[in-house]
């Protein structure tokens, strides 16, 4: 077959082909998609297995419910993830890393949502740990902005 012409779709992740065909002269179209094949998750019991996307969503999800942040800013940052997992090159991640990757993010994101899933992720047993991973998203005082007094 030849090609005749190449486009990429609008949202990037395919391209697609108009071909002929040089024995009969039909013409018809083809579309490529990515095939991305992610590392197999090796669990702390030392357990393995696939990569969900599915339950990525969900812990992230889960964390981040019932907070101001945008759909659109979620779906990015599952993007991100995603897209730091996979570009590593490795055939096996650890859940331990996935799940650093994931605090990174939700970081960034919303400081309840990143304190809620460090509550599952680091297993808390005590308040002092709710406290120190306060601590870590809560700006020290030099770095807070001073409150402007209202002029009387």
């Amino acid at each position: 077959t030849q090609v005749i012409e190449t486009r990429m779709p609008d949202n990037g992740d395919s391209i697609r082909r108009r071909r002929r065909c040089q024995a009969c002269d039909k013409r018809f179209t083809t579309y490529e998609r990515i095939e991305l094949v992610m590392p197999t998750v090796v669990k702390k019991d030392g357990s393995r297995e696939e990569f969900e996307r599915a339950k990525l969503e969900g812990s992230i999800n889960l964390a981040l419910r019932k907070r101001p942040v945008s759909t659109q800013a979620v779906s990015d940052a599952i993007s991100r993830v995603i897209d730091k997992i996979s570009s590593s090159g490795q055939r096996e991640v650890a859940s331990d890393r996935i799940g650093g990757i994931i605090m990174e993010e939700l970081q960034r994101l919303d400081h309840v949502g990143y304190v809620r899933f460090a509550s599952v992720y680091r297993d808390f047993k005590d308040l002092e740990a709710f406290t120190e991973a306060i601590r870590e998203v809560k700006p020290t005082r030099e770095a807070r902005p001073r409150a402007r007094r209202k002029p009387r």
